[in-house]
C-alpha cells in the first residue's frame, strides 16, 4: 500500500515569490525537501536512469559505475528502479554496481549481510550481469584483507554516480565520526552506538552483532563524479541540519561532501524539519501567515530573545526579520495578545470536552457527552507512555473509552523474561513448561525468525501487562482490544509489508465502536517504523470508511499524540492537557505494569532512560515551556495535534 502519512502543512515560505537561488543560498550542500520519501525516491530514480542513458550515449561499450548503499534508506528507491526495469524503462546490462560496505566477517548469503540485502531489494530484480556486481567480501581471509581492500578501492574510484543514505550521526557506509577525508576502503571497528543500531538486524543480540566491517573510505566516495545523499525521518533531522548548514567536520563524515563539486541531498519534510527554511522561513523570504504559523514565529522569537510572549517588544520583531508579520498583523502588542490567547486556549483539563460549558475557545466540543473514544496504541505500552495522563482523565471523566493495541509487541520481550514467567507458573503448581521454554530459547538461530511458540508466550506477557496497566486506573477490561496486525508478525525486527488485511482489522473495530474521538501515534522517529505503519493503516481504514459512507466518520476527530521518542513543538499544538503531581504518579504506575520493558528492553534505541523517565521528563519539559511563555505553571503537560 503506497499511501504514507505526513504532517499537515500550515502556512510557511512562499517559494513561488522567492528570487531564483534564494531558497538554497545558505545550503552548503544543495538540498531538496519533499513531502515524503516516495516522491524524492521517484525523482532520484529518474536521475539514476537519466545518468545511465546519457553515459551510454556518450560512451558506447563502456560500463556505467553506480555506487549504492544498503539499509532502510534506499528501499523505496530500489522498489522504483526495479519497477522501472520491469516496465522496460531502463536496462542495467551496461552498469557496474559498487556497494559501499559489508559486515566482517560475514557470509555472503547470511540474511543480515549487506550482500544479501542489496540482492533481495534490487540486484535480483534487474538484468545486471553477475560479473558487474562488486560488494565488499566479508569472507576474505585475514591474511589477504589488506590487499583485497586495496584492490576493491582501486576499482571503486571515480564512480560515475554514488547514491547513498546518511546515518543518524552522519555516518556514510561504516565511516563513523573521525573518518579522514582521505580514507580508503578498509576494515573498521564499529563503535558501541553503531553496533547498538546494527543489533536491530540481529534480534537485538549485541553478542551476535559484528564488531568490524569493511567500508569504502571517504576519499573513495569523494572521488565519485556525482553524489546523491538521502535521509528520511525525524531521527535524521539534527544530522541533516549539520550536513546542510553546519561546519564541515570529520565529526560528521557526511558533511565532508560539502567539498564535493557535484553533490545534491534529498530529504523528506521530517528529516528537513530543522533546516532554516523550516524552522524560521521568515529569515529567507515572504511567508503565508496562517494563525498557527504566526504562533510558530512568535514562539520562535520568544526562545530567541528569552522572553515570555507578553514581554516581546517591537524591536524584538524588527531585529529578527519579523517585520512582515508586524506589517500584516501588527502592532506588536496586538500580536502578543493574540498569540498569548491562542496558546492559552490550547490548555484544557477536559480532553473529551467539558459538559454544559461554553466551548467556543476550547479545543474540544462539549457535546456529545460522554464521548466514545478509541485510542490506538502501536505497541502494548505506547498508550500509557505517550498519553497516559489524558487516557486516565478520559476514563475518570466518564467517557466510553476503548484502547486498541495494534501489534503484539512480542519481539520486544527478552528471553529471560519468558523463562522467569514460566518458572513462576511452575512454582505455583500450574502447567510446568519451564524446560520447554528453555529449549525454545536455546533453539534460536541468529538471523532467523524466532520460534512461533516462543513469540506466542512473549505476546501473552505483553497482553497481560497492557491489561494490568489500564486496570490500574479503572478501564473496563472488555474495552481492551488486541488487534495483532499481521504486518508485525515476521518474527524479527524487519516487518512484513502493510496490506489490506491489516486495514480491514482496524476498519472492523472502528465500525463497531463508531467513535467520536480517535487518538493515534504521531511519532515518526520510531526506529523500527511500527508507529508510522500503524498510523498509516488506521488512517487508511478511516479514509476507506468515509468513502464507503460510514456516517459516524463525519463527526469523528483524530488527535495525534507523541512522547515515546519526541514531543510536538508548541507551534503545532491544538490541545494541551495539564497533569497534577498525583496524575503524574498514577501515569507512572500504569507504565510500571509493563515490567518486560524495564531495564533490559532489546530495542530501546540510543536513549538509556526507561520509558517512564522519558515520558515524565518530556511532559515536565512541555509544562516548563508553557510556563516560560507566560502560561500557568503545571507539573506536566501532554500535548496533541488535531489531524482533522
Amino acid at each position: 500500500m503506497d499511501k504514507h502519512f505526513s504532517l499537515p502543512k500550515d502556512g510557511g515560505l512562499l517559494i513561488d515569490k522567492l528570487p531564483a537561488g534564494i531558497l538554497h543560498a545558505d545550503d552548503k550542500i544543495y538540498t531538496d525537501v519533499f513531502p515524503e520519501q516516495s516522491e524524492a525516491s521517484e525523482l532520484i530514480s529518474e536521475m539514476v536512469i537519466s545518468s545511465i542513458k546519457e553515459f551510454e550515449a556518450l560512451n558506447p561499450g563502456k560500463l556505467f559505475k553506480l555506487g549504492l548503499t544498503t539499509g532502510a534508506t534506499p528501499v523505496s528507491l530500489y522498489k522504483k528502479l526495479s519497477r522501472k526495469y520491469k516496465e522496460g524503462k531502463v536496462s542495467f546490462r551496461n552498469v557496474e554496481v559498487f556497494s559501499i560496505d559489508e559486515y566482517y566477517p560475514s557470509s555472503n548469503t547470511a540474511s543480515q549481510s549487506r550482500n544479501a540485502r542489496i540482492h533481495n531489494e534490487l540486484l535480483n530484480n534487474i538484468d545486471i550481469l553477475p560479473e558487474n556486481i562488486h560488494i565488499p567480501d566479508g569472507t576474505v581471509s585475514g591474511d589477504r584483507l589488506r590487499d583485497y581492500c586495496a584492490e576493491f578501492d582501486a576499482m571503486a574510484r571515480d564512480i560515475d554516480l554514488l547514491v547513498i543514505g546518511v546515518g543518524e550521526e552522519g555516518q556514510v557506509g561504516f565511516n563513523e565520526s573521525g573518518a579522514s577525508e582521505q580514507s580508503c576502503t578498509r576494515t573498521v571497528l564499529l563503535s558501541y552506538s553503531s553496533r547498538k543500531r546494527q543489533s536491530r538486524n540481529f534480534h537485538g543480540e549485541m553478542s551476535q552483532t559484528p564488531r568490524t566491517a569493511l567500508t569504502m573510505g571517504m576519499g573513495t566516495m569523494l572521488s565519485a563524479k556525482q553524489v546523491i545523499l538521502m535521509a528520511w525521518g525525524e531521527d535524521k533531522a539534527e544530522v541533516v541540519r549539520r550536513i546542510v548548514e553546519g561546519e564541515c567536520s570529520t565529526d560528521c563524515p557526511a558533511s565532508l561532501f560539502q567539498h564535493h563539486p557535484k553533490v545534491r541531498m534529498f530529504v523528506d519534510e521530517t528529516a528537513g524539519s530543522l533546516l532554516t527554511r523550516e524552522v524560521a522561513p521568515w529569515l529567507i523570504g515572504p511567508c503565508e501567515w496562517t494563525p498557527k504559523f504566526r504562533r510558530k514565529a512568535v514562539l520562535w522569537l520568544c526562545q530567541k530573545v528569552g522572553k515570555p510572549i507578553l514581554k516581546l517588544s517591537e524591536q524584538d520583531y524588527l531585529q529578527n526579520n519579523l517585520e512582515e508579520l508586524l506589517d500584516q498583523f501588527g502592532p506588536y502588542s496586538k500580536i502578543n495578545i493574540d498569540i498569548f490567547n491562542d496558546l492559552q486556549h490550547t490548555i484544557t483539563g477536559w480532553p473529551g470536552g467539558k459538559p454544559n460549558a461554553d466551548d467556543s475557545t476550547r479545543p474540544v466540543a462539549s457535546t456529545p457527552f460522554p464521548k466514545k473514544v478509541l485510542i490506538f496504541s502501536p505497541h502494548p505500552d505506547d498508550d500509557v507512555i505517550s498519553m497516559g495522563g489524558t487516557f486516565i482523565r478520559l476514563v475518570h471523566q466518564g467517557h466510553n473509552v476503548h484502547v486498541a493495541y495494534q501489534t503484539s509487541g512480542d519481539v520486544a520481550v527478552h528471553d529471560d523474561v519468558v523463562i522467569q514467567h514460566m518458572d513462576a507458573a511452575a512454582q505455583l503448581g500450574f502447567d510446568d513448561r519451564f524446560d520447554e521454554v528453555k529449549a525454545l530459547v536455546a533453539s534460536k538461530v541468529p538471523g532467523n525468525a524466532e520460534p512461533r511458540q516462543l513469540l506466542d508466550y512473549k505476546a501473552a506477557i505483553r497482553r497481560s501487562e497492557a491489561r494490568g496497566a489500564v486496570r490500574s486506573f479503572g478501564l473496563d477490561e472488555s474495552h481492551v482490544h488486541f488487534l495483532n496486525l499481521p504486518f508485525y508478525e515476521s518474527g524479527g525486527v524487519a516487518k512484513l509489508p502493510r496490506t489490506q488485511v491489516d486495514v480491514d482489522i482496524i476498519k472492523k473495530l472502528m465500525n463497531e465502536l463508531a467513535p467520536d474521538q480517535i487518538y493515534m501515534a504521531g511519532d515518526l522517529a520510531d526506529p523500527h517504523g511500527t508507529h508510522r505503519v500503524c498510523t498509516e493503516a488506521a488512517l487508511e481504514a478511516l479514509g476507506q470508511l468515509r468513502e464507503e459512507g460510514a456516517s459516524w466518520t463525519d463527526n469523528c476527530h483524530v488527535w495525534l499524540y507523541r512522547g515515546a521518542w519526541m514531543e510536538w513543538e508548541l507551534g503545532r499544538v491544538d490541545m494541551a492537557v495539564p497533569l497534577s503531581p498525583e496524575e503524574v504518579v498514577e501515569k507512572r504506575h500504569a507504565i510500571y505494569h509493563h515490567l518486560s520493558q524495564k531495564d533490559i528492553v532489546p530495542f530501546p534505541g540510543d536513549d538509556p532512560r526507561e520509558f517512564w523517565q522519558r515520558a515524565e521528563e518530556r511532559t515536565q519539559n512541555t509544562a516548563r515551556l508553557y510556563n516560560e511563555l507566560g502560561m500557568a505553571e503545571y507539573q506536566a503537560i501532554e500535548v496533541f495535534l488535531r489531524l482533522f
